[in-house]
């Protein structure tokens, strides 16, 4: 069994790579220099020489305020990116693990979104990967697409290693409030999809840690752990101006994939106390 594992320098990719080398897995790791999936040509070439029966897709355009003055930007990667993906997949026979995200829902139901919840996505980001997910579902059969939420793992693109960078030049840190969604560690994240691949499972799944809390509360958390000494003001959404707009309420819940696969998922304060005292978590 060849494993093909897209985006290899990102937080996600890392995380796959440590956990297949541990297991001794043959697959093989491109990062964006080496293999654009945006490329036809190049993800063709690579199928070709690999011939893998898994394709672990962890390339993204995850820049969502640029993406709403650079649409094709975005989905150029996440959406048409992934049609090279399902054309060289169908040909090689191979099943597609592509990750999705929260932001394909606008905010506006009262409880944790499930599966079967009407996706509507209010940004540019939002919107490419929604057209990711229904090329897969409507030229694909064996795929598994997993969608996230506030993932931290190792390296520089997430939320903590922000919150890290800022404590050392600020005193005062203004965290949004009104913001809600799962912290997600990329250790869940391939623990499971690994776990979803053994049992062959097939479909949509949302994966996330379980239970929900504000960015201000995961801020609080973190520096908590961290014992640093920080004080962090809640503000709102709107006071950042940003140019995306996010949902305030995207929790998903997780307990679909944990009934297929028979497992319960660690709440996120939880794993994030965790990962961070068994040294899992380096943001550098």
């Amino acid at each position: 069994m060849k494993i093909i594992i897209t985006g290899a320098k990102g937080q996600l990719a890392k995380e796959f790579l440590r956990k297949l080398e541990e297991m001794e897995k043959d697959f093989v790791a491109f990062s964006k220099q080496e293999l654009d999936i945006s490329n036809f040509e190049k993800v063709i070439e690579a199928f070709k020489e690999i011939k893998p029966s898994i394709v672990i897709n962890c390339a993204a355009y995850n820049l969502v305020d640029r993406a709403e003055s650079f649409p094709f930007e975005a989905i150029k990667v996440n959406s048409l990116g992934v049609a090279n993906l399902i054309f060289a997949c169908n040909n090689y026979k191979a099943k597609l693990v592509h990750f999705s995200t929260d932001y394909v829902f606008d905010g506006s139901k009262e409880g944790l979104y499930t599966e079967e919840d009407k996706p509507n996505p209010l940004n540019e980001y939002g919107k490419s990967k929604l057209f990711g997910e229904h090329f897969i579902q409507e030229q694909m059969e064996e795929y598994l697409i997993f969608r996230l939420s506030w993932v931290y793992g190792e390296g520089k693109q997430n939320f903590l290693y922000k919150l890290t960078e800022w404590a050392k030049s600020q005193n005062y840190l203004r965290i949004a409030c009104d913001e809600f969604s799962v912290p997600t560690s990329t250790r869940t994240i391939v623990e499971v999809t690994l776990k979803a691949l053994e049992a062959e499972l097939t479909g949509l799944y949302h994966l996330v840690n379980s239970g929900y809390c504000s960015r201000y509360e995961w801020a609080k958390e973190f520096f908590r752990i961290k014992r640093i000494k920080k004080f962090i003001y809640p503000a709102y959404q709107a006071d950042f101006n940003l140019p995306a707009r996010r949902p305030k309420f995207s929790a998903m819940s997780n307990a679909k994939i944990c009934k297929e696969l028979g497992i319960e998922i660690k709440e996120w304060k939880e794993e994030l106390e965790d990962v961070i005292k068994k040294g899992f978590l380096r943001l550098q």
